[in-house]
């Protein structure tokens, strides 16, 4: 017999693996869609662990990723849930509301007109 520790009522209990919700994946893959069609990236990669959901982007395959998007739900109450993290590991944004938090990817799709 499996014997389970109850979760007291009211508290939260991380599941065994974190992942991108559809409304979360339809969001990342609209932005991955636009970008592969203006010649930015070409290739992705999911990884869901124990304390983390990642989605890399490539612009080859064989490289290190270009960026990630990261969804950290221990950081739930602090800094934010989600973040987009450059290719040298630095932070470009972070914060609870994962739209806002991939405008500064956008912002790379935006060029002035010559």
């Amino acid at each position: 017999m499996n014997m389970q520790t109850p979760t007291p009522i009211g508290s939260y209990r991380l599941p065994d693996q974190v992942a991108f919700d559809r409304s979360e994946m339809s969001l990342i893959l609209t932005l991955y869609g636009r970008m592969v069609a203006a010649g930015e990236w070409r290739d992705y990669g999911i990884s869901c662990l124990r304390e983390v959901a990642v989605f890399s982007i490539f612009r080859r395959t064989a490289e290190t990723p270009l960026y990630r998007i990261e969804k950290r739900p221990k950081l739930r109450q602090k800094q934010g849930l989600y973040s987009v993290i450059g290719m040298d590991g630095q932070i470009l944004k972070r914060g609870h509301d994962l739209k806002a938090v991939l405008r500064v990817l956008e912002r790379k799709l935006i060029r002035p007109v010559e």
